[in-house]
């Protein structure tokens, strides 16, 4: 869909808080609070925008990951659609490069990352995997940034049921959460917002890259001589890398690029070979995310 001035402005308000208030974003984009609401309303029906609940992996118990590069006999998309039916792949794209599938495992723990990487391997169609394993998240577009002061172990089965109902809607009202989880508007808002405040969870507003202009997609694998922390730190700064791990296998660095044009993608790559410390930069054109859910629980397809 095509977006104006003022929808990006909405978005950009939205992808910072998600749950927003009509009356303080119609403020912020200048807009009357109806002519806000229906704004937002017309985004999100139109599939390009969804506002939900990303938890962190550790809340979930899902403190395990890697990055798959998949190798494929015969056609590469009923390979892509087999692994993204598994519940422990949060994303799965199509690919130009050296392996036609990229995807992503996340696990309760290395033996059952094991387990998910030899179910890959298993798929029919599936040629070669290629794991690289996450030591960090260094970057991400969607978890909650820093180390919650509240554990997964201090949530109780309410906390829980409170990031279900908003991972379904970032939007649900707190009155329309408290009838669904059983309390008070007033306990469900304080139970929110004190998870909202220490880190345990996020609500942005999740949209689709080519709507903002970032259509073009690239992820790269950087392998690195000497300490990886200045590398790494120089690479997360950079607007166009939107994704960054650090990770275990046959390079140090793995994450993607998001730009306008093909043209900035080749200008990041480059600027990232010229970078000291770097000895090689493998790339791979994203050409169809056929899964991208990281505001789902693994338990759920």
């Amino acid at each position: 869909m095509d977006l104006d001035r003022i929808d990006l402005a909405v978005v950009r308000e939205l992808q910072t808080d998600g749950r927003l208030a009509y009356e303080t974003l119609a403020q912020r984009v200048g807009l009357s609070r109806p002519a806000t609401r229906a704004r937002v309303q017309r985004l999100l029906d139109s599939g390009a925008v969804r506002v939900a609940a990303v938890v962190l992996p550790a809340v979930r118990g899902l403190t395990a990951s890697a990055h798959l590069s998949v190798g494929t006999r015969g056609e590469a998309g009923p390979v892509a659609r087999a692994i993204s039916a598994m519940p422990q792949a949060p994303f799965v794209s199509l690919t130009a490069g050296r392996r036609a599938v990229m995807a992503e495992l996340r696990t309760e723990g290395l033996a059952e990352l094991d387990r998910a990487i030899e179910r890959v391997r298993t798929l029919p169609g599936v040629g070669t995997v290629d794991p690289l394993i996450t030591m960090r998240h260094l970057k991400d577009p969607y978890l909650p940034s820093g180390v919650p002061t509240v554990s997964g172990v201090g949530l109780d089965d309410t906390d829980r049921l409170i990031l279900d109902e908003l991972e379904r809607d970032g939007r649900l009202p707190f009155a329309e959460l408290a009838e669904r989880v059983g309390l008070s508007a007033g306990a469900t808002r304080s139970r929110t917002l004190r998870m909202l405040d220490s880190g345990v969870v996020r609500v942005p507003a999740l949209v689709r890259p080519e709507v903002l202009g970032l259509g073009f997609l690239c992820g790269f694998a950087v392998r690195l001589e000497g300490p990886r922390e200045a590398v790494a730190e120089r690479l997360a700064g950079w607007e166009r890398v939107s994704f960054l791990s650090s990770c275990l296998g046959r390079a140090e660095l793995v994450g993607t690029v998001s730009a306008e044009s093909f043209a900035a993608v080749s200008a990041t790559l480059e600027e990232m070979r010229a970078c000291e410390g770097v000895l090689d930069v493998e790339s791979w054109v994203h050409l169809e995310l056929v899964k991208e859910r990281y505001d789902l629980g693994h338990s759920v397809p």
